[in-house]
């Protein structure tokens, strides 16, 4: 019951916020090949009370669509229907209601103001959360590094600097044994969990990059 509620809160926060378009128009595919995305941050990462890049605008896109093709990945979730399976979000964290952008009602209650910091706080939380369990999956064929892991780590190390530790820094050994028919099937779970979250964490950043909230 409990997911449910998370999950309906979750849809009613999206519903607010501007809606990001998944896919690459043909000009910003051609900004990104001609010019890396670490040129774009121009060497900075977005402070906690500064404004939102675009170039983490692009970094967040990358991994939502990285997600998206992760799912799709037959050889990661072998005997398993993974659009048939249930979702398995984050719990321990708050984002939905706590990014919510300003004048919009969660859980009954209108927020006036929008508190960046806070929301980047949880926003940091999520992505500490997913690469620490999909660090630990079964991943002999590298599949799991290549699609989703690579470009979160570059979100984090772009984008959240402040979040880094000495366990994210360096990339983890994956561990090369096959996966059970369990862990497949809980990968599955967590990371449409993941796609969900992703998805509100896009456009939470489209909002801070819009400039609405602080208006």
């Amino acid at each position: 019951m409990s997911e449910f509620i998370h999950n309906h809160q979750e849809s009613t926060v999206l519903s607010k916020m501007p809606l990001i378009k998944l896919y690459f128009t043909p000009a910003l595919l051609l900004l990104m090949l001609s010019c890396p995305l670490w040129q774009l941050s121009q060497s900075l990462p977005m402070m906690r009370n500064g404004p939102m890049t675009d170039s983490c605008v692009l970094y967040g896109r990358t991994l939502l669509q990285n997600i998206t093709v992760a799912l799709s990945e037959k050889e990661m979730f072998h005997a398993i229907n993974c659009t048939e399976q249930s979702v398995e979000l984050n719990m321990e964290t708050n984002t939905p209601s706590v990014c919510a952008p300003k004048e919009s009602t969660c859980s009954g209650i209108a927020k006036s103001e929008f508190d960046q910091e806070s929301c980047l706080t949880e926003i940091e939380k999520d992505l500490r959360h997913y690469y620490k369990f999909l660090t630990a999956q079964p991943d002999p064929s590298k599949l799991l590094d290549k699609i989703v892991l690579s470009s979160l780590r570059e979100f984090m190390e772009n984008c959240f600097t402040w979040s880094l530790s000495a366990d994210l820094t360096s990339k983890q050994a994956a561990v090369e044994r096959d996966s059970t028919f369990e862990e497949r099937l809980n990968l599955c779970k967590v990371l449409k969990g993941f796609h969900i979250r992703t998805i509100t964490i896009n456009r939470v950043i489209g909002y801070m990059n819009s400039g609405e909230h602080a208006k």
